[in-house]
């Protein structure tokens, strides 16, 4: 309780001015008491008006002041009782500050700004703005160094009207000389409907900001997209690259140990002729020493009685003479594996330019809008050929295998597991990523235009195309069209030209389908993400003749 009294009193005999406790305390006619260098150097600064900061009430003329020294020795009596000098908590401005225009010596920080006043107030000042009824109509706003700027400089008047004519802020005197008959509106009336444009364009401002962060997210995701396809892919390389290397590994011991074991065949083969050569030598050496020793023999008769018995010498198994082959016995292998080696480099070679694109040119670009106009989507026009491994029996290609037609008698078609068995139809060869565009030229009773991922079913009712979530399609008849995916069919009301455009953007999961002309008109479009590469194709219904033509586009 002793404190709260001791606030209580320093704020009754503090200046409201400087905040501090009264110094040479004076008293002027409206009965509030400031410092007197305070009230003093306000007035100065006032050049012409004297009045109250407190109540605001004019003097004319100035008041001469005189110390009141009864509330001097008052304030004298209360600081020996405990009161300090000055308030605990001042908060004073500083250089980014606005101050208040009412404090002397250090100016506190200002909390609001009169906009009738053209003067900022801190706390203790802006009292009477909020206390008396005088204030009452008084602007308040949050404080402004600017103030002096709602001043005319040329009749000194708050600037409260707007010149619509020359676009600048007036008072109520412009209108009657440098603005006389100009479009002049009051400057609430102004701010009224600025603030209607203000917020439509802080809507679109908000609204752009929404699309640029799903923009970035898109963006964040692409990343992280390309990040995971690029260490998947990596994963995915090493690990063929490893097979290829234990392929070649394994082939090299398989060659190794054919080299060995033939080594072995023909070594064993040269020994054994080896071995036999020499027991022949050794036979013969036998011989030449019986013969030799028979030559010795000195009597003739012993000679004539044994030379007959000596049987005739053998016809040698083997030929005079033996061919050796060249130094380099397996020539032919090494030849083999050197050639191996120049089509395992071309094979390398070639991958390397085919895969150097694809890894290079990675689509991270903000969606674009869908072009309007059949120029607009021949910039992404692509080649497109049919792909005789997938046709079914009956569909006869033509035109480069850009054409296709339903015919009566079965095509001579090899068997191939990508074939389609049960329904008239053929795919792409070409796979589709990217931004693609082409039309296809019909005639008939029942044709589909579609694109589906290249793993549908080839038989069965899972490869009818239109039927299941890996394929869309549209088809078209003479009465009608309609739009199919996952077996969920939506009719086209619009009719349909023999010509019909298909636009993908497979990165937006766009598909449209159009009547080609030179506006383009929009038949069907379907949103989605795809999540593989997607092949063009088109299905035939059951009446013969019916044909699908993929255009060249220039």
């Amino acid at each position: 309780m002793a404190q709260r009294g001791v606030d209580l009193d320093r704020e009754r005999f503090s200046c409201s001015i400087c905040l501090d406790l009264l110094k040479d305390p004076v008293t002027i006619p409206c009965g509030h008491s400031y410092c007197m260098k305070c009230i003093q150097g306000f007035w100065d600064g006032e050049k012409k008006i004297h009045n109250c900061p407190q109540c605001r009430k004019t003097f004319t003329p100035r008041p001469a002041l005189v110390k009141n020294t009864m509330l001097a020795d008052l304030i004298e009596e209360l600081k020996k009782n405990g009161v300090q000098a000055a308030p605990a908590n001042h908060c004073y401005a500083g250089p980014e500050d606005v101050s208040c225009d009412v404090c002397s010596g250090r100016k506190l920080k200002a909390i609001k700004s009169c906009l009738f006043c053209l003067v900022s107030y801190c706390e203790k000042h802006l009292e009477p703005h909020l206390d008396e009824a005088a204030f009452k109509k008084h602007k308040l706003v949050e404080p402004s160094k600017n103030l002096q700027q709602n001043i005319c400089s040329i009749h000194d008047e708050v600037m409260k009207m707007f010149c619509r004519t020359d676009q600048k802020c007036i008072c109520y005197l412009c209108p009657v000389d440098e603005h006389r008959g100009h479009d002049t509106v009051s400057a609430a009336a102004e701010r009224t409907e600025r603030q209607r444009d203000l917020e439509e364009s802080q809507q679109q401002i908000q609204q752009r900001i929404q699309d640029r962060e799903k923009e970035v997210k898109l963006l964040q995701q692409e990343v992280e997209a390309i990040n995971h396809s690029a260490d998947q892919t990596v994963k995915d390389s090493e690990e063929i690259f490893t097979q290829m290397i234990r392929l070649i590994q394994k082939r090299s011991c398989d060659v190794k140990q054919q080299i060995r074991s033939q080594q072995q065949t023909e070594v064993s083969r040269v020994k054994d002729l080896q071995e036999e050569l020499e027991q022949e030598i050794t036979e013969l050496k036998r011989r030449d020493a019986e013969l030799k020793q028979l030559s010795f023999t000195e009597d003739h008769s012993q000679f004539l009685l044994n030379y007959p018995s000596l049987p005739p010498l053998s016809e040698s198994t083997h030929s005079s003479s033996i061919n050796v082959r060249p130094l380099r016995y397996f020539e032919e292998v090494t030849a083999a594996v050197s050639e191996l080696r120049d089509k395992l480099k071309d094979i390398l070679r070639d991958e390397r330019t085919n895969i150097s694109p694809t890894v290079t040119h990675v689509d991270v670009l903000l969606p674009e809008p869908e072009p309007k106009s059949r120029a607009d989507f021949l910039k992404y026009s692509c080649q497109i050929t049919l792909d005789p491994n997938t046709a079914h029996r009956q569909l006869l290609l033509s035109e480069e295998n850009r054409k296709v037609k339903l015919m009566k008698q079965p095509q001579s078609y090899s068997d191939h597991p990508d074939r389609f068995t049960d329904y008239f139809q053929v795919l792409s060869r070409e796979s589709l990523t990217g931004r693609c565009y082409w039309e296809v030229e019909w005639s008939g009773r029942f044709i589909c235009v579609a694109v589906t991922y290249k793993n549908i079913s080839r038989s069965g009712d899972e490869s009818r195309i239109g039927f299941d979530n890996k394929s869309w399609t549209l088809s078209f008849s003479p009465k009608s069209s309609t739009y199919l995916h996952n077996s969920i069919q939506t009719s086209i009301s619009a009719p349909v030209s023999s010509r019909v455009g298909v636009y993908l953007d497979h990165r937006a999961g766009v598909l449209s389908f159009y009547n080609v002309s030179e506006s383009m008109t929009l038949l069907h479009r379907f949103q989605t993400t795809f999540t593989q590469p997607l092949h063009a194709g088109v299905w035939f219904g059951l009446s013969v003749g019916n044909t699908a033509e993929f255009l060249k586009l220039k």
